[in-house]
């Protein structure tokens, strides 16, 4: 008889509440070429309760269900053909575990290749392994992909969100001087504590003008998240040979093209999922090696149990500020 486990499922899309459940599933085994993580947290991405609200999708979902979120972290307790052997007891995080696939990383085990299962650093917890994934792989791109940053000042849209957050560590460990954009003070401690050199708080200031004060030549890089509404900012503060990295979408964006133009600056689209092999790669490499660096750090935690997944997808859904990591039996 096959051994089981418990995991959370959904059969089609929906909201949280209605489609999620937690439920004995077949265990899987390691095929060729990967290896099986008793996954110990799951961390939850605005991209995954996206795909399980079924806003990125149309029809039905295309397996019988669907397990879950895409990054995590835990031990690898058995390996395939063709991995080495010594890679069972180590610790790992894990990234892209849903992604094309069935089974995510909100059950006790998953199998994926064995690239997908990094060697976690002995002083990163669990914690931050499972927070990596997408938010650090996506703030590397668009940081990274048009060369390096030292000397360079760049400026994070939304320092308080993980994304902003791995992007103003990466950002520091490269020689960047760094300004981050928030909505708040409770924010902007956050972002302070990720080594921001200047806070803007939009809401309370002029967001151009203190901009314009801490980079008087402008800035080199923008990591944005929300190009929409920020058009006319990054325009205005963006310097010449400049890179807006824009990696999330806030509506339709209309931005001047005159002065963006004869400044010779470039928009680049990043969604990390499209991103070239060898580009990914080299943020996970990266990424890994700022974590056993002690250069990234994690964000204030939510934590929910396996048993309320529905609670963890609505508390991402509903903005929490931080991040919300569920705790795997």
């Amino acid at each position: 008889m096959a051994e089981t486990m418990r995991a959370a499922v959904y059969e089609r899309y929906g909201p949280a509440r209605d489609v999620l459940r937690v439920t004995e599933i077949e265990r899987p085994e390691p095929g060729p070429g990967d290896v099986r993580v008793r996954l110990r947290v799951s961390a939850v991405n605005p991209t995954d309760w996206r795909v399980r609200s079924g806003s990125q999708a149309g029809g039905d979902p295309p397996f019988p269900y669907l397990v879950p979120n895409q990054d995590g972290a835990g031990e690898i307790d058995a390996v395939g053909d063709g991995v080495d052997p010594g890679r069972v007891g180590t610790r790992a995080w894990v990234w892209f575990a849903a992604h094309g696939r069935q089974h995510g990383s909100a059950a006790q085990w998953v199998c994926l290749p064995e690239r997908q299962a990094v060697p976690l650093p002995e002083a990163a917890s669990l914690d931050l392994g499972a927070s990596l994934g997408i938010p650090a792989l996506t703030a590397h791109h668009c940081l990274f992909r048009d060369g390096g940053l030292d000397g360079g000042t760049v400026l994070v849209a939304g320092g308080a969100g993980a994304v902003g957050h791995f992007a103003i560590e990466l950002a520091r460990r490269a020689g960047a001087r760094v300004i981050a954009t928030v909505s708040s003070d409770e924010k902007g401690d956050l972002a302070r504590a990720a080594g921001a050199h200047t806070i803007v708080n939009y809401r309370g200031e002029d967001a151009a003008d203190a901009i314009r004060a801490a980079a008087p030549e402008g800035v080199d890089r923008i990591v944005e998240v929300a190009p929409a509404a920020n058009a006319a900012l990054d325009a205005e503060v963006i310097a010449p040979n400049g890179v807006v990295a824009i990696y999330a979408a806030d509506g339709e964006l209309t931005t001047p093209v005159r002065p963006l133009m004869v400044r010779n600056v470039a928009l680049r689209f990043v969604l990390v999922y499209n991103i070239a092999a060898e580009w990914l790669a080299r943020a996970v490499d990266e990424v890994s090696a700022a974590a056993a660096a002690g250069d990234l750090s994690e964000l204030p935690a939510h934590r929910f149990p396996l048993d309320d997944i529905a609670g963890a997808h609505e508390a991402v859904e509903g903005g929490a500020v931080g991040k919300v990591l569920v705790d795997i039996p």
